[in-house]
């Protein structure tokens, strides 16, 4: 476990990523390749123990330590495992048996677990350093610096591999890795996935710029498509049994059992689900109403019907065509749709004909009031399906945002390095005399804004509930958002989509605003 600590401890101090990854390389290289592998598990949160819940933890430390001492600390640090590791005042004792990481690992796993016995122990008799990396590692978040696309990274380095052959299989192995691990080594085949029980890491664009990307668009060389505003999703077919990810990998199945098709090979599709019927999209409001539904009933399935609209094809007829390029991947996609998927819960994206970027720009300005599109993807013909985000190949053109002024009404501490600010803000706006709540934002500030909003949240404060806030309404800021939608979830009647910052109008009076009828009468979709 020291070792461990040391690591984690090190990455934090780490001026750069290139410091980050000798320092990972170098721990690869020193510890078992058990212990290898469980700490990259660990690096990537895909290190999990059923047993254990942060609450539980919690539980525990308050029935050691003063109650109110403790969640006072907590709201103000914002981090439990800095909070539980500073709040600790036992010395650690030289005489006890100190574990090692793998120990920690399989007694953690432990079906026969006294958690609060092992976590007292392991408190009472590690140092600061060890309690804080320990209980980062019973509950995740490192917040070191290091994502899971670092990590890849760094273990195609260690092993002078490809990292998009890392890619491939990464959502298809488990921890700790080690066929992986042993490949990297080059003491071991690359290795073997089971293809129809694995989320393929799907690709990526980059955004846009005007002024750089204009003159490297041409009809020769792209295709361009409309945006939706769904969610992105995979379709995975094997045996005529389907699996439904989104693009985090979460299986969402069981949300959608009106998505499927009969294929005895696999096949893998990647599109953009959507709520409508006959191909006719509705709201990303009404797909809300179905997501995070792991069981919907009958009523909800005929109320809110979905379909899909593919966009591309990752496997067919059993093959991975991933290598193949964009055009040819279509028109696999044309013939498996022509074959498959005559039904009304797939259709296929349409691909816009231009004849020069500025037609393509009328195009996309003609975008501004739909509802439906949030605007156009631009795609190289001749790109490769490559995970991740790739410079150059796919890039989205979003539309130009909407804008509105609104009232701040209640803040909220961040986490991590924003623990000790009010950072989250909710927003309001007048419906007649009183300030109804219309969005939540957390980002579009500067460091520097975050300071004065801070500032302006202490300084302005009427009264809180628990870790919120409430301050004078007398703070407008022009929040941007990308659409809005009706929402009988909200008391004032409206949904706003992608909420954030766009200016703190300090100059503004609130009863210069627009009321909620007003707003609604120019935004509402």
């Amino acid at each position: 476990m020291r070792k461990f600590s040391i690591l984690l401890k090190q990455l934090i101090f780490c001026p750069s990523n290139i410091e980050k990854t000798k320092v990972i390389i170098d721990y690869l290289n020193d510890v078992d390749i058990e212990e290898a592998g469980y700490t990259v598990a660990a690096l990537t949160n895909n290190l999990k123990f059923k047993h254990i819940k942060a609450y539980k933890v919690k539980q525990i430390i308050k029935s050691k330590v003063d109650s109110t001492l403790f969640d006072l600390s907590y709201d103000y640090v914002g981090d439990l495992a800095d909070t539980i590791s500073l709040i600790w005042n036992k010395k650690p004792k030289n005489s006890h048996k100190k574990y090692s990481f793998l120990e920690i690992i399989n007694i953690l796993n432990s079906n026969d677990l006294d958690l609060e016995k092992f976590v007292t122990d392991f408190l009472n008799n590690n140092n600061i350093d060890e309690r804080w990396a320990f209980i980062k590692l019973l509950l995740g978040g490192f917040r070191i610096g290091a994502s899971t696309t670092f990590i890849k990274n760094t273990l195609a380095e260690y092993g002078r591999k490809n990292k998009d052959d890392i890619e491939k299989v990464w959502n298809g192995l488990s921890p700790p890795y080690l066929n992986l691990l042993k490949w990297l080594k080059d003491e071991g085949v690359y290795p073997k996935i089971n293809l129809n029980e694995t989320f393929h890491t799907m690709m990526l664009a980059n955004s846009f710029d005007l002024n750089k990307d204009a003159n490297k668009i041409s009809p020769e060389k792209h295709i361009a498509e409309y945006k939706w505003d769904g969610i992105r999703v995979q379709v995975l077919c094997e045996n005529d049994t389907i699996k439904l990810y989104s693009r985090t990998g979460e299986n969402i199945s069981s949300s959608f059992p009106e998505i499927t098709f009969n294929s005895r090979e696999l096949v893998v599709l990647d599109g953009e689900l959507l709520a409508g019927k006959n191909f006719i999209p509705q709201s990303f409001g009404e797909l809300q109403k179905r997501i995070n539904k792991k069981k919907p009933s009958k009523k909800l399935l005929d109320e809110t019907s979905v379909f899909i609209r593919l966009y591309d094809i990752l496997f067919f007829e059993g093959k991975d065509i991933r290598n193949e390029n964009l055009i040819v991947r279509k028109q696999k996609l044309e013939n498996f749709y022509s074959k498959y998927l005559l039904n009304n819960k797939f259709d296929i994206s349409e691909i816009i004909p231009f004849s020069n970027f500025q037609q393509l720009e009328k195009i996309y300005k003609s975008l501004y009031k739909s509802k439906f599109k949030e605007g156009l993807m631009l795609k190289r013909k001749l790109s490769l399906y490559i995970s991740g985000r790739k410079k150059n190949l796919w890039l989205k053109w979003k539309r130009a945002p909407k804008y509105i002024d609104a009232i701040l009404m209640y803040a909220q501490r961040g986490h991590g390095k924003r623990s000790s600010f009010y950072s989250d803000f909710t927003f309001g706006v007048f419906d007649n005399n009183n300030i109804v709540p219309i969005a939540k934002a957390y980002s579009g500030y500067s460091d520097e804004e975050l300071v004065k909003l801070d500032r302006f949240v202490r300084e302005n404060t009427i009264t809180s509930f628990g870790p919120v806030r409430e301050v004078n309404k007398k703070l407008v800021v022009e929040l941007a958002f990308d659409s809005m939608q009706k929402s009988n979830r909200h008391k004032s009647g409206i949904a706003l989509r992608f909420p954030r910052f766009h200016r703190i109008r300090w100059d503004k009076p609130v009863n210069e605003t627009l009321l909620l009828n007003e707003i609604k009468s120019e935004f509402i979709n």
